[in-house]
């Protein structure tokens, strides 16, 4: 009798497209035995899921920090919305979901506290250069679990270091481009969510209106944010369908956008790093953000005997400079934790005798 492992591996065999990824080709650097319920990458997602930097990502900041509203994104919500745009085109165009999911979910979970001015910080004044996706694969690959990661498929954590992408493209990269469809598509819906969601917040605080909005690319790609999702997602599902092996690939047959939607998207990209991103107000709240961070990394190199147990640990172990270690704590804080560790240790409290 069949597992229901095999029966869906058998149905991803018979279903998916031949340019798929296939959950019964998945390597890990550490053999285990097959659960006899769930395929692969389905293991991945659930891992993912279940991790504690995963719950982090609640009280991270996306763009807006502290926002005094309950309708602004955080790291977590912008993730739940790159996975299930990213699951919608998968599925169009026939390609892996639960290897799309889980390459989704754990994309940025090495995201430091305050969003990008977290990273912009870490990486002024740590010498081995931190960027959120190179954090995100040492979270699965090392400091989940003790020291020993969560031994990921490779195609995970390929998809999940190789999102990023170079400002003046999303088609761009400065680390190389995923082996499989999967990962490429995820690096493109990454910039699809929010891209749409930060304008939405953005004109929720009131930072931005709508008419502001460059008139050439929402001539493209619309005027609200569903129409602009819509078209972004049905243009990467009618420009890709190559993938779903019914048609001529190209070569090399990667996942991109068709040049009127890439262009637009670019042009609406760019306008809001000069509009939101760069914003002065922006700034101001970036540079205390800078600072609560470079501050505690002081500290903690004064002090680092107060960094948890598990991460000296895992240092020790390791045999890595003491500055990884405090690097890997200050990058796993949600912003109120920073916030409230910065008040703890540098703030006068009342004493009461």
């Amino acid at each position: 009798m069949r597992t229901p492992r095999e029966y869906q591996e058998d149905l991803e065999a018979r279903v998916l497209s031949t340019f798929a990824a296939r959950s019964s080709a998945a390597v890990r650097d550490r053999p285990e035995p097959p659960c006899a319920v769930r395929p692969a990458y389905q293991r991945d997602r659930d891992r993912i899921l279940h991790s504690k930097a995963f719950r982090r990502l609640k009280h991270k900041t996306q763009v807006f920090i502290a926002p005094p509203g309950d309708h602004y994104r955080t790291r977590l919500t912008h993730t739940l919305e790159v996975t299930q745009i990213a699951r919608t085109v998968a599925r169009a165009l026939r390609l892996n979901e639960d290897l799309t999911e889980a390459i989704g979910l754990g994309h940025d979970l090495g995201h430091a506290p305050f969003g990008h001015a977290g990273e912009t910080a870490l990486t002024r004044i740590f010498a081995d250069h931190f960027r959120h996706n190179e954090q995100s694969r040492r979270i699965v690959e090392v400091l989940e679990h003790g020291g020993q990661g969560l031994n990921l498929t490779y195609a995970v954590r390929e998809g999940i270091y190789l999102h990023s992408k170079a400002r003046r493209d999303i088609m761009t990269t400065a680390w190389g481009t995923a082996s499989t469809l999967e990962g490429q598509l995820i690096k493109i819906c990454d910039s699809v969510a929010y891209i749409n969601h930060d304008i939405d917040d953005a004109i929720r605080a009131g930072v931005l209106r709508k008419e502001d909005l460059p008139a050439e690319a929402v001539a493209v790609l619309g005027h609200s944010h569903r129409e602009r999702i819509n078209t972004m997602v049905s243009d990467l599902i009618h420009f890709n369908w190559w993938a779903t092996g019914e048609a001529t690939p190209p070569d090399p047959p990667l996942i991109g956008m068709s040049p009127p939607v890439l262009a637009a998207t670019n042009q609406l990209r760019d306008f809001m790093f000069r509009a939101v991103y760069q914003d002065q107000r922006a700034r101001a709240e970036s540079e205390k953000a800078r600072f609560i961070i470079e501050t505690l990394y002081a500290h903690f190199v004064k002090h680092p005997d107060l960094i948890p147990e598990e991460l000296q640990q895992i240092n020790q172990q390791r045999g890595e400079p003491v500055e990884r270690m405090i690097v890997d704590h200050i990058a796993s804080m949600t912003d109120r934790y920073a916030i409230e560790t910065f008040k703890r240790v540098f703030i006068p409290r009342t004493w009461s005798g």
